[in-house]
């Protein structure tokens, strides 16, 4: 089957586009923009990539259009699928139905943490030799790429899924569960899945996680985001219900005891075996060992299991190791098994990622989205670097950040730096120095990338911790601050 993916450049519809390259499937895509690493990675898999929106890539027609959710009416692509009568489905949609609806799908939802728990949760599988195929929002350094189907049974999926559903027969059912108690038949394959709250396509506005259908389901935290699509946090509460009412009763929850936003959407009504998680509460404990997190104790209902010590630092990374633990030992686990794997984990590309030390200067790319999670990454910094100095660079990219959403807790989530370089583009929407006042003289504003990076740069010293902060591309800043870095030493 030929497939052609609209937003293929983006990280989930890459990995669409690698699982059904990896199922056989003819594949091809466009994008607004076709660029590294994404462009290179799909390049390799034999997977010809468009930049812009040319209808004529359309001649001769598709078997079927996979539809990225960054895509509207009024794209001259769109416009044209339609025109046309062209098969068209959403990537979730796609992607559950030819897939995962006969794996054991492991899903990772939550505000915060997700591409990192879903990396753990992979990597702890891996580790006791689970083979799991896996989609995650970013490229795991333990694995290299973003998606791969796993499995044994690979070559049979790509079978079924070449198959015309009028070929097909239906196989013995495969069991959901895991554990002491549950079906004796042969488990289905791990599949472990970035659950996204944001809205799966044009055509279908509800979130991306109703489509997968999971046995185990990780509900990791719950915030406000996402204001372009979400009127308030109750509508984002409903979403989270609308993925617990999907959990089979043989499957389980494993939920942040100490959200209590969380607790409000359990208690719209659940279903499912439920395993609590936290550091202050919950069945499943983890006690700081060291004050960064490098190190935590782990128990059970008050019996103590076994230590981890890995590289990652942070209450909330300790919260996600915990969290893909608990999934883990709910599809059968050993977890004082599994924690030595943590030591292993090498975290996933633009989480807290060192991209370079020159001349006593330590630089960091980090993925920040959300006042929390800004706040909650410098935190675990500090803990780790002590009195040394923090820079930030920080460009307000996420639809919330540049509608203004989270204006007021910017400044506050920034505590832990000592200076801070706000990115404000002319274009930004609202007014970015009463952020930088509330910062009581700790904080610039740049216009542009290139300035931000000559204000740093006069800035920076040996021992400084320089942290540049965007969910975008950020023009590259990073690399190009180590760079100059590197010039002036030289």
């Amino acid at each position: 089957m030929k497939l052609h993916i609209l937003g293929i450049c983006g990280t989930f519809m890459g990995g669409i586009a690698a699982l059904a390259r990896e199922l056989g499937h003819t594949v091809e895509g466009s994008d607004a923009n076709v660029y590294p690493p994404m462009s290179t990675q799909l390049e390799a898999l034999g997977i010809a990539l468009q930049s812009g929106w040319d209808p004529k890539r359309f001649e001769p027609a598709p078997d079927l259009v996979v539809v990225g959710n960054a895509l509207s009416r009024g794209n001259a692509m769109i416009e044209a699928m339609l025109d046309a009568r062209l098969r068209y489905v959403s990537g979730p949609q796609w992607l559950g139905e030819k897939l995962l609806a006969d794996r054991r799908v492991l899903a990772v939802a939550g505000t915060h943490g997700k591409t990192t728990t879903t990396s753990l949760l992979a990597w702890i599988l891996q580790a006791q030799g689970r083979n799991p195929g896996f989609l995650v929002g970013g490229v795991p350094a333990n694995f290299g790429i973003s998606a791969r189907l796993g499995g044994t049974r690979a070559a049979a999926s790509a079978r079924r899924a070449l198959t015309p559903p009028s070929a097909s027969a239906d196989g013995p059912p495969l069991s959901r569960g895991a554990g002491e108690g549950r079906s004796p038949r042969p488990p289905a394959e791990d599949f472990v899945i970035e659950a996204d709250e944001y809205d799966t396509a044009f055509f279908d506005k509800r979130s991306k996680f109703v489509h997968y259908r999971p046995t185990i389901a990780i509900l990791n935290n719950l915030e406000y985001d996402h204001a372009d699509i979400f009127p308030d946090v109750a509508a984002i509460q409903r979403q989270f219900h609308h993925l617990v009412r999907t959990v089979p009763r043989n499957g389980a929850l494993v939920v942040n005891a100490e959200d209590a936003r969380l607790a409000d959407v359990l208690a719209m009504g659940a279903w499912t075996p439920v395993e609590t998680f936290g550091i202050d509460a919950g069945d499943w404990r983890a006690r700081l060992a060291v004050a960064d997190g490098s190190a935590f104790v782990v128990s059970h209902r008050g019996r103590e299991i076994g230590t981890a010590q890995w590289n990652l630092t942070g209450r909330h990374n300790v919260m996600n190791a915990l969290a893909a633990l608990v999934a883990a030992h709910a599809a059968g686990v050993d977890v004082a098994a599994a924690l030595p794997s943590l030591a292993t984990f090498q975290s996933v590309a633009r989480r807290m990622e060192l991209v370079g030390d020159v001349a006593g200067v330590r630089v960091y790319d980090d993925f920040a989205h959300h006042p929390t999670a800004i706040a909650t990454t410098l935190a675990g910094l500090r803990a780790r670097v002590g009195d040394a100095r923090i820079l930030v660079g920080m460009e307000p990219r996420s639809n919330s950040m540049r509608m203004g959403a989270h204006a007021d807790e910017l400044a506050p989530s920034l505590a832990d730096a000592d200076s801070v370089v706000f990115l404000k583009r002319a274009e930004l929407p609202w007014d970015a120095d009463r952020v930088v006042g509330a910062l009581g003289g700790r904080g610039k504003t740049a216009p542009t990338v290139d300035s931000l990076i000559a204000v740093l740069r006069a800035e920076a010293h040996a021992g400084d911790h320089v942290v540049f902060m965007s969910n975008g591309g950020f023009e590259g800043a990073p690399r190009r601050f180590v760079a100059a870095l590197g010039d002036a030493a030289g």
